[in-house]
């Protein structure tokens, strides 16, 4: 503890900084890094290498190698590459290798080497050749920038939706740019480019020359540049052996450092944590590094092997062929606690808590020196803080304890910080575990987020240890184990030397009913993978058909798709299904495959009957349904045919059909249709108006309108029309003409069938009580009181109605008698009523 500071360099007077080692790596390197194409993922992600056999100074003798290594140096992949030529390789957002080849070809790999797709870069690429290469980061996603052998730009700022961008020409450009780097600024993408002195930005549409504010004088050539991770500075390294630090607009200077070194170097990147005041960057040469910033001295470091500089958010690993080595500037909290002679209140609340354990008195001096000063609640927080920045459990420990030690003494501390603190750094210390190897600072373990750590440890299949960070941090089962589990079922049917059943039941007894767990995308897995079986029985312990019925369809299962589909009930998968079964089969096959299933079979008839009326009589054909094709063909004859011999043929198919399903009643009334049909034809003909589609009545009534009575008695003749259906059509239709004389004749010309009270009523509808009183004399004795009552004669109705003694037409005729005119009618009711009654 004593020597803990013993690593800090100061950087001027604002800030140390200090480098650690994560990991000694174990790596067994057959070439050196500087032999080898390097990516290193951020965020402690891992590390890709591949022999630059294609170096004009290197003679190609057999194929390189694709390694990649977790960062402590744990191989997790390893493939002979039988591609082309290689320009560069990176790691886009999702972990997944990129790897450039010099015809724009970007061929992609996951964590493990499998082959995931690959993309071109454009024709024009292709043509002309990749000289260099970037991939690069912004909130859109992973982008790819590539220089062409014509020495123009292309790029694409999210290779997971690619869409390219050819950049615009700068003027005059001969030869290669000494450096350039990418910029993204309001959302947009810019290349940066150095020509001799001059610095050029290319966007979307313009080339346009720019000049760092404050540059020093004598710059003949840019050799470096560097963007800090959140794109907000950049660095320029001049062969004046100056480096420029400014925004990456260029337009504010931040500082500038003359570092005595004119040779280039072989990498250069930002070294600062957030919210920082002070802005450093990292330089590396051969056997060199050199830490620079607003200060008149730098910190150097020698190196005593060839290394590779990975930025990150929050400082600089460095990773050589034994050591891999994170640098960064010492946060605040641990400055004020650790530092030499410091009397912030975290470095006595550590000092208390050592004393107390040594069981010292000065463990109360101590800590009623930062009681008095109001400081305890502060020297708690620093402690908290402090420890999350720590690599070294022991030291963190320490920390945490002090900061409870000192919490005992406060009455209301929220126990929230402390908890998660210590919760977050039990996650932290399982991963950067040497077997684990992702060495996430606290710093970028609150920017990842604890969801996407997960996501990290699927990719390299650590399931159990993502399952246990998911329990030990309580979170929701649909977004921690259940997630991880449907990972590790979609990377178990993988596992082609187990059998189906084998995988099936090992996936069902580890996933059950768990709840967000999808079977129907672990079948999808497996059926990518080849396996069809597998996917089928998984698909059985999928318990949603609307899931299971898709996924079938893809696999050309159509049958059982469609048994799935009837079990579920949902007419709408079923339908989806038929229509697929259309389109796939032959018209035998599926005809015959309906039959197999008198559900689908009526959902189908359904649907022809509004959409494929053909496809429906050949249905009803196949099975022989004469009684439905006499009706198909009923319809028919009304909705498609115009022509009447069309429509009476129609009919006459249709009367053969309900012959043969033994129905003669429907062939009758079709047969007496068709003649119909014939005999309407003829009356316009030879009557003229509009007869056809007219009801036999209708016929009937349109033929007495027109004053064609004995037409109209012959039609009723021929069709059987009963006489009384005869006598009220034709008492409608001779009151609507208001023909009385002929009425009345009618009236005469025989004993009406329907009696005469509906001619008082016809005659009353039409208004006409004179012709109404003409037929109440002829009315029956049953129904005179109603027809006396519809004319109006309500004495002669209570005459009749007491002469029958008849209680219900005394009510009714009592109901009729209304004012002071009626009061001796009514009063003589009421007697007649009050008789009656007492019989």
């Amino acid at each position: 503890m004593d020597c803990y500071t013993a690593n800090w360099n100061p950087l001027g007077d604002s800030a140390f900084y200090r480098k650690y080692e994560l990991y000694s790596m174990d790596w067994d390197l057959k070439e050196e890094l500087k032999d080898c194409l390097v990516a290193a993922a951020p965020y402690g992600g891992p590390i890709a290498l591949l022999r630059n056999c294609w170096r004009k100074d290197k003679a190609a003798s057999v194929r390189p190698v694709l390694e990649i290594y977790s960062a402590s140096g744990m191989p997790l992949a390893s493939l002979l590459w039988k591609s082309g030529p290689v320009v560069a390789l990176g790691w886009s957002a999702e972990e997944e290798l990129l790897c450039v080849q010099e015809d724009g070809a970007v061929l992609v790999y996951g964590l493990h080497g499998d082959f995931r797709r690959h993309f071109s870069m454009g024709n024009e690429v292709l043509q002309n050749r990749v000289l260099d290469a970037r991939i690069f980061h912004t909130e859109f996603g992973s982008g790819v920038a590539i220089l062409t052998g014509a020495y123009r730009f292309t790029l694409s700022a999210n290779v997971g939706d690619l869409k390219l961008r050819r950049m615009p020409e700068v003027p005059g450009l001969q030869s290669a740019p000494s450096c350039w780097t990418t910029l993204c600024h309001d959302r947009v993408t810019h290349i940066l480019l150095a020509v001799g002195p001059d610095l050029y930005l290319l966007d979307h549409a313009t080339c346009s020359a720019v000049t760092p504010a404050g540059l020093a004088p004598g710059v003949s050539s840019f050799l470096q540049m560097a963007v800090s991770f959140t794109y907000r500075y950049l660095a320029l390294f001049t062969d004046t052996g100056y480096i420029w630090m400014g925004t990456a607009s260029l337009k504010e200077k931040l500082c500038e450092f003359n570092c005595n070194i004119r040779a280039p170097p072989k990498q250069m990147v930002w070294c600062s944590r957030p919210r920082s005041k002070e802005r450093a960057v990292v330089v590396a040469w051969e056997r060199r590094l050199m830490v620079v910033g607003n200060a008149p001295e730098s910190i150097q470091f020698v190196l005593d092997e060839d290394s590779y500089l990975v930025p990150e958010l929050d400082g600089v690993r460095i990773f050589s062929r034994n050591t891999h080595e994170f640098l960064h500037e010492v946060p605040v909290a641990s400055e004020e606690i650790f530092k030499i002679a410091s009397m912030a209140p975290g470095a006595l609340l550590l000092e208390a808590q050592k004393e107390y354990e040594k069981e010292s008195q000065k463990a109360d001096e101590y800590l009623r020196e930062i009681q008095e000063l109001g400081q305890l609640i502060q020297a708690v927080q620093q402690c908290i803080e402090a420890a999350g920045h720590e690599h070294q459990p022991d030291m963190q420990k320490s920390l945490l304890r002090a900061a409870s030690f000192g919490k005992c003494f406060l009455d209301r501390f929220p126990p929230d910080s402390f908890v998660r603190m210590c919760q977050d750094l039990r996650v932290l210390n399982a991963i950067r575990d040497y077997h684990i190897g992702i060495p996430l600072t606290y710093t970028q373990y609150k920017q990842l987020t604890v969801q996407v750590l997960l996501d990290r440890l699927v990719l390299r299949r650590l399931y159990p240890l993502a399952i246990q960070i998911c329990e030990y941090l309580r979170l929701p089962e649909v977004q921690g184990v259940s997630r991880i589990l449907a990972h590790w079922a979609c990377y178990k049917v993988q596992q082609k030397d187990v059998s189906d059943e084998d995988v099936a039941r090992a996936i069902n007894q580890k996933l059950g009913d768990t709840p967000g767990v999808s079977y129907s995308d672990i079948a999808a897995r497996a059926y990518g993978c080849g396996r069809t079986e597998l996917a089928i029985k998984l698909l059985e312990y999928e318990p949603r058909s609307g899931e299971q019925v898709p996924l079938l369809l893809k696999m050309k299962r159509s049958k059982l798709a469609l048994s799935k589909a009837i079990e579920s009930g949902d007419t709408d998968l079923v339908f989806t299904v038929l229509l697929h079964l259309k389109n796939e089969l032959n018209r035998g096959d599926f005809f015959m495959t309906l039959r197999n299933q008198p559900m689908a079979l009526s959902l189908y008839r359904q649907f022809c009957k509004h959409q494929e009326l053909d496809t429906l009589k050949d249905l009803y054909n196949q099975d022989d349904n004469h009684q439905e094709l006499g009706s198909f063909h009923i319809r028919a004859s009304y909705a498609a045919e115009e022509r009447i011999e069309g429509r009476v043929a129609a009919l006459q198919t249709a009367a053969d059909a309900f012959y043969k399903a033994k129905n003669e009643f429907a062939a009758k009334a079709t047969e007496d249709q068709m003649r119909l049909l014939r005999l309407q034809r003829r009356l316009e003909d030879e009557l003229g108006g509009r007869f056809l589609d007219l009801s036999l009545h209708d016929t009937v009534t349109t033929l007495i309108l027109g004053g064609h009575n004995k037409r109209a008695e012959q039609l009723a003749r021929d069709f059987r029309i009963p006489d009384k259906r005869l006598w009220w059509l034709k008492l409608a239709a001779l009151a609507e003409l208001e023909d009385w004389e002929e009425l009345e004749k009618f009236s005469k010309s025989k004993k009406s069938p329907i009696g005469y009270l509906p001619f008082v009523e016809i005659c009353m509808k039409q208004h006409n009580k004179h012709e109404a009183k003409k037929y109440t004399s002829r009315v029956g004795p049953e129904q005179k009181v109603k027809a006396l009552l519809l004319v109006g004669d309500v004495a002669q109705a209570a005459d009749v109605a007491i002469e029958h003694r008849n209680e219900t037409e005394l009510s009714l005729v009592l109901s009729h008698c209304t004012g002071a005119t009626d009061g001796a009618i009514a009063d003589k009711i009421q007697r007649a009523r009050a008789q009656v009654q007492k019989k």
